[in-house]
């Protein structure tokens, strides 16, 4: 029965109540059969004042009603009297006590079944959502703590209905994105066993290749992890902006030359110093100059630039590639997110997560990055900002 009533919390609101009833119950008991005698020799003693005020005279024997500033503690009509009253004021009281102890079980038990009643429902849905049931949700109608609390487990439910489409997508993208490769490696080495690719230095490179794109693509997913899960080093401390861009320029400047395009640096003299981790920068510029690379055909340009703006210093890499649709610019940072969803890795497509990581750094360093562009085939800009030391 204890265990019964631990594990319910209905029970144990419907037992506070008639806790709070019994208690109630027993002070008035109490209270009552002290104040009683007091206030019946009170009002009898002002009756008979009155009796003598009106008629002039005192009844017979009515010295004898008082003994000690007391009535009703004498032999004779004022006792039985008080005895009587007694008697009916305790039968009424206990008329009375039944009738408010069976109103106040049945009110009891109608505001107990209202309190517990979304709290069952909350634990149904809760069991549901353990199941898979995501879409699950509970009425949020009330204005009380219960409803802010419906109102809490839904916005929960929301959020694991998205980290579960987010990892189906995750598993989705994953698997297509290991298949080309592997597709292409198996495809060679069957060739190589059934005798129609040559055996020369020619297929080994191509399979070697593949398997570099592969283990790139490791890699990759190996930084998206750590970056989301916020497992990476973060050094957050002043430094200069230029030396940090200029090392960025310097990696990539051979890659730009070989396609034919023009990269250029355009950085103010008076340029203040920057609130941030430095290697980190250094990364979130390489994803963009390498997406902008990617995207941006023979003969085009790519500028890199900065200025301050309030609190922030804005920095921009601007291409003139192939650009981007507005419906394209809400889904950019999503991973393995691609603007032509027919470029792959091997055409220059990239895996679709460095903008992913470039956006999850900056937020990070308390900044905020975001993509423009005129539409297709006019460009993008894609922007960054960072605080100043």
């Amino acid at each position: 029965m204890i265990k019964y009533i631990r594990s319910h919390v209905g029970v144990k609101l419907f037992l506070s109540y008639i806790a709070v009833i019994g208690i109630a119950s027993i002070i008035l008991l109490f209270s009552t059969r002290l104040a009683l005698p007091r206030a019946f020799d009170r009002h009898l003693g002002m009756a008979q004042e009155m009796q003598i005020d009106g008629e002039g005279m005192m009844m017979d024997g009515g010295q004898g009603f008082r003994e000690g500033g007391r009535f009703g503690v004498q032999e004779g009509g004022p006792k039985e009297l008080f005895q009587n009253f007694k008697a009916s004021f305790n039968e009424a009281l206990i008329y009375s006590g039944v009738a408010a102890l069976v109103i106040a079980l049945l009110v009891s038990w109608i505001f107990s079944r209202n309190v517990v009643a979304p709290v069952r429902a909350m634990m149904t849905a809760s069991h549901r959502i353990a199941d898979g049931h995501y879409e699950e949700r509970v009425d949020k109608e009330r204005s009380d703590e219960l409803g802010q609390l419906a109102r809490s487990f839904n916005q929960m439910a929301v959020k694991l209905e998205q980290v579960e489409l987010m990892r189906r997508q995750l598993i989705g993208d994953v698997s297509h994105e290991l298949r080309t490769p592997l597709t292409a490696i198996k495809g060679s080495m069957e060739g190589l066993i059934d005798g129609i690719l040559p055996a020369n230095e020619e297929t080994y490179l191509q399979i070697h290749q593949e398997a570099g794109r592969l283990g790139r693509l490791v890699d990759d997913l190996q930084e998206l992890s750590r970056v989301e899960a916020g497992a990476y080093p973060m050094e957050v401390r002043p430094g200069d902006l230029s030396p940090l861009m200029e090392t960025v320029i310097k990696r990539l400047s051979t890659q730009f030359e070989e396609k034919g395009i023009n990269l250029t640096s355009n950085l103010p003299a008076d340029l203040p110093r920057i609130l941030g981790d430095g290697d980190r920068v250094i990364q979130i510029l390489t994803n963009l100059l390498g997406n902008a690379l990617s995207h941006t055909p023979a003969g085009g340009a790519v500028t890199v630039s900065a200025v301050q703006q309030g609190k922030f210093i804005h920095i921009s890499v601007e291409d003139t590639g192939v650009g981007i649709s507005q419906e394209n610019l809400l889904h950019i940072f999503t991973r393995f997110y691609r603007v032509d969803k027919s470029r792959s890795r091997q055409s220059g497509g990239g895996s679709g997560i460095g903008l992913t990581v470039a956006r999850h750094l900056v937020e990070a360093q308390g900044g905020e990055i975001w993509a423009e562009s005129g539409g297709e085939g006019k460009g993008s800009n894609f922007s960054f900002s960072i605080m100043i030391a």
